[in-house]
């Protein structure tokens, strides 16, 4: 199984704004679980902004293997999501590993 995992750092300075921003963002990520058939498990967490310089928003998914992985990376509703919450960030960034 291949854990994915992605991190985002939102633009947004205002932290009351911020938290509006994860929470779409977490609404649109978690939207795709029983849409994309891939996906095995899929969990999306808000940092509680306790220490500067962390991330704020986390993708934690779960696919049988890297096949599974790139088909979920290129499906249709995972593009339509992509898009509609990349404008919000500074950075990303990602990790996958064989659990």
């Amino acid at each position: 199984m291949i854990r994915h995992i992605v991190t985002f750092t939102l633009a947004e300075p205002s932290p009351e704004k911020r938290a509006e921003q994860a929470a779409f963002i977490s609404s649109q990520l978690r939207s795709l679980v029983g849409v994309i058939p891939e996906i095995i498990s899929l969990e999306v967490v808000v940092d509680v902004e306790k220490t500067p310089g962390n991330a704020h928003v986390a993708l934690i998914s779960d696919y049988a293997d890297q096949a599974a992985l790139a088909r979920y990376q290129v499906h249709p509703d995972h593009v339509r999501v992509s898009s509609s919450i990349k404008p919000f960030f500074a950075g990303r960034a990602a990790i996958d590993f064989e659990v």
